[in-house]
């Protein structure tokens, strides 16, 4: 559009989607540093739904998951934002949409593929260490004192317990039920029944599709100007970075946050 044009108040301007990448694992507050969290992605979604009254939000996702916490609250923010400003939310997957990334996807309107992208993973995993016998090999005691008999639940230097399992998995299927309410809340009668969907399996482009969990096999740039015109316009709204270097424990903490979003990522071959 000519300069000018911008300021003749009777033109009407092109479309506008606005385009935020939500990518990496989720983790709250400065964990995974590189990934997702509710308080980071805050403010990007706020100007992708305000900046400029877009025609719609696309969402570019490429996630493990994560955080259970972490990836309702930015899915929770997106239906709130689309539902404010009665804008349509259309979300294209990269790579990964799974776990936590496929709840932030199923907050969309409609969900696109590529013909490679892994989505689902519709359940909830805890893992974890035990090293009871490597301390008493080496004379090492444990002293562990608490008020609340369950305080140490599931402590990794002592022998795991019966009841502290049957805890943890009432705990998981409360969270892996919210899960499924979500999926099915938001995708409704588009899940194929007659499939099992929330195990923790996954799919791969155009099987995703014909179970339900997306809408097709598409990619942004020609989706969007296929729904919105050859005309339409792309806005990119990411997160800013500070302008401080990370130095000292800081660095150390970055290289554990890798490590963990690298096993996150390596469950999906990726």
């Amino acid at each position: 559009m000519p300069p000018m044009m911008r300021w003749i108040p009777f033109v009407k301007k092109p479309p506008l989607v606005a385009v935020v990448r939500l990518s990496g694992a989720i983790a709250a507050g400065s964990r995974l540093g590189s990934g997702l969290n509710d308080q980071a992605m805050a403010p990007v979604l706020d100007r992708a739904f305000r900046r400029g009254k877009p025609d719609a939000v696309a969402l570019v996702i490429n996630s493990p998951g994560g955080s259970p916490s972490q990836s309702s609250l930015i899915a929770g923010r997106i239906r709130r934002l689309a539902e404010e400003h009665e804008r349509p939310v259309y979300a294209f997957v990269e790579d990964l949409a799974a776990s936590g990334g496929y709840y932030i996807a199923s907050a969309a309107d409609e969900i696109w593929l590529d013909d490679n992208s892994i989505i689902g993973s519709i359940g909830v995993i805890s893992a974890g260490f035990g090293f009871p016998d490597f301390i008493a090999r080496y004379g090492i005691e444990r002293r562990v004192h608490t008020a609340g008999k369950s305080k140490s639940l599931l402590d990794p230097f002592q022998p795991e317990k019966d009841e502290d399992v049957a805890r943890l998995t009432q705990l998981q299927e409360q969270v892996h039920a919210t899960f499924i309410e979500h999926v099915k809340t938001r995708r409704g009668a588009k899940l194929d029944s007659e499939t099992e969907l929330f195990t923790g399996d996954v799919w791969v482009g155009s099987e995703a599709v014909k179970l339900g969990l997306a809408d097709g096999v598409a990619h942004l740039v020609p989706k969007m100007k296929e729904v919105f015109g050859d005309k339409t316009r792309f806005a990119v709204h990411g997160a800013r970075r500070g302008l401080i270097p990370r130095l000292g424990t800081r660095v150390v903490a970055d290289i554990a946050d890798e490590v963990e979003s690298r096993v996150l990522w390596a469950r999906y071959g990726l």
